[in-house]
């Protein structure tokens, strides 16, 4: 347990960027650094917390509409399916990739919090009209707006524009809103680890969205659930 991995032999596949996908998903947040962020300061991320709680609860609609056999998880022909009810144009590899991304339990099935993450992956790396038609058929016009605060929330954290959001960064940016408080260094570390699930130091835009899921209390439903089904 105490060796350290790198990128390349990292035990989860799912977390470095391997994949096509998880370069694309870099480059885009690359991309959309360079024009900036209109986030100033980490306490006005935590403000948006309960209307991004509320918009990404709303996804459950969905969700359920695409867990055909209501088990909880969206398995991977209910994933293609889902893809092809929302017009979203993506190849096989890509849906795949994606499926192996979000599926962070490895159990070939989506709970409701990867699926949140999935949908946003979606919304950042497919900017085109195709997209935008999805977009308008999931019925959901406030989506589009919270993964817009999402990838600005991201960015704004990401000070050296390279796609990733390191430990100094984080540090940095809980500093700039508590003034040096003695706590802000320990609040920091907290947040950033986690987010860095693989312990390499860097937190992809993939970390980000699952640690914020958390952060919101997404995570917590699936528990809550499975909690009084087996009272």
């Amino acid at each position: 347990m105490g060796n350290i991995v790198g990128k390349s032999d990292s035990p989860k596949k799912g977390w470095i960027v391997e994949t096509k996908l998880e370069a694309k998903m870099v480059e885009a947040m690359k991309k959309r650094a360079s024009g900036g962020s209109a986030i100033k300061s980490f306490n006005s991320i935590i403000l948006k917390f309960p209307k991004i709680d509320e918009s990404l609860r709303n996804c459950k609609v969905i969700f359920e509409q695409f867990d055909e056999d209501s088990n909880g998880a969206i398995d991977h022909a209910e994933l293609k399916k889902c893809f092809n009810k929302l017009e979203i144009s993506f190849t096989e590899e890509e849906i795949n990739d994606l499926f192996v991304a979000c599926d962070i339990n490895e159990n070939m099935g989506m709970k409701f919090n990867e699926f949140i993450v999935l949908l946003c992956l979606v919304y950042l790396l497919k900017e085109d009209p195709i997209a935008l038609h999805a977009k308008s058929h999931m019925g959901m016009p406030n989506l589009e707006a919270t993964f817009e605060t999402l990838v600005d929330a991201f960015v704004f954290l990401d000070k050296n524009k390279d796609g990733y959001v390191s430990k100094s960064e984080m540090v940095q940016a809980i500093n700039e809103t508590t003034s040096g408080e003695c706590s802000s260094g320990q609040i920091a570390m907290k947040r950033f680890e986690e987010m860095d699930w693989d312990k390499n130091g860097m937190v992809n835009f993939k970390e980000f969205l699952f640690a914020f899921t958390r952060w919101v209390g997404i995570g917590d439903i699936e528990d809550e659930e499975e909690g009084e089904a087996n009272v």
